[in-house]
C-alpha cells in the first residue's frame, strides 16, 4: 500500500494480476457448478465483521431504507411489470429482517465484479464497497447471473441462507436491478446486468 506524497497525490497499491474476462462478457462452462463455487466463496467470506468495518448507507442495511429508491425507480417500469415487480418487492419487505451479527460482504457483487477464466469463475474483484449487515446483499448475484436451478444450486452451497434471507435477496436483486437500469444510460454492459437481473426477479 502507498500513501499519497508530493510525487503522486493518491493512495495507491500493487496488486496481484488475476486471469479472465468479467462474467457479465463470458460464457460459463458449467453454470450449476459455477454457481456451487460462488455459493461457497460466499459462505466463506460471510463472517462476522467487527465494530470497526466500513460502513455503507445504501448497502447491507434493511430493506425498508431502499424503499423510497425503489418506489421511485417502478413508476418509469411498464405498469404489467411494474405490478408484479411491486408484489415481489412488499413481500420482501415483509420478510423478517436480518437478527444476526452484521457479517462481512463485499457489498457490489454483480458480474461485472466476477471473472472467468477458461468457463470457470476465477476471481471476485472491485472491494471497494466491502461493508457488513445483512448477507442477503451479496445473495442477490443469484438472480443477476443464474437461472432458477442454478440459483438453487449456490442456495445449497451456500448452506445457510433461510426462506426470509432468500426472500430478502431476491428484494436486493431487484432493488439494485431497478438502481442498474436508471443510471446506466452511457454504460450497456450494466443496463444489461440490469434487464437480466431483472427478469430475472420477475420470473
Amino acid at each position: 500500500m502507498g500513501k499519497p506524497t508530493d510525487q503522486y497525490p493518491w493512495s495507491w497499491s500493487v496488486v496481484p494480476f488475476f486471469p479472465g474476462r468479467i462474467a457479465a462478457r463470458s460464457e460459463l462452462d458449467d453454470p450449476c457448478s459455477a454457481a456451487a463455487v460462488l455459493g461457497g466463496f460466499l459462505d466463506a467470506l460471510h463472517t462476522p465483521a467487527p465494530l470497526a468495518a466500513p460502513a455503507n448507507p445504501a448497502r447491507g442495511v434493511p430493506l425498508a431504507e431502499r424503499a423510497e429508491g425503489v418506489l421511485t425507480r417502478l413508476a418509469h417500469v411498464e405498469p404489467d411489470d411494474r405490478a408484479i415487480a411491486l408484489q415481489i418487492w412488499e413481500t420482501a419487505l415483509a420478510a423478517p429482517v436480518w437478527s444476526g451479527p452484521p457479517l462481512w460482504l463485499h457489498g457490489d457483487l454483480h458480474p461485472a465484479n466476477l471473472l472467468v477464466d477458461h468457463g470457470r469463475i476465477s476471481a471476485v474483484i472491485d472491494f471497494g464497497d466491502i461493508t457488513s449487515g445483512d448477507p442477503a446483499t451479496d445473495l442477490s448475484v443469484a438472480w443477476m447471473l443464474f437461472t432458477a436451478e442454478q440459483r438453487a444450486a449456490l442456495r445449497q452451497a451456500y448452506g445457510r441462507a433461510d426462506d426470509a434471507t432468500w426472500v430478502r435477496a431476491r428484494g436486493w436483486a431487484l432493488a439494485l436491478s431497478l438502481v442498474f437500469l436508471s443510471h446506466s444510460a452511457d454504460n450497456p454492459l450494466m443496463h444489461g446486468i440490469g434487464e437480466r437481473t431483472f427478469r430475472a426477479v420477475l420470473q
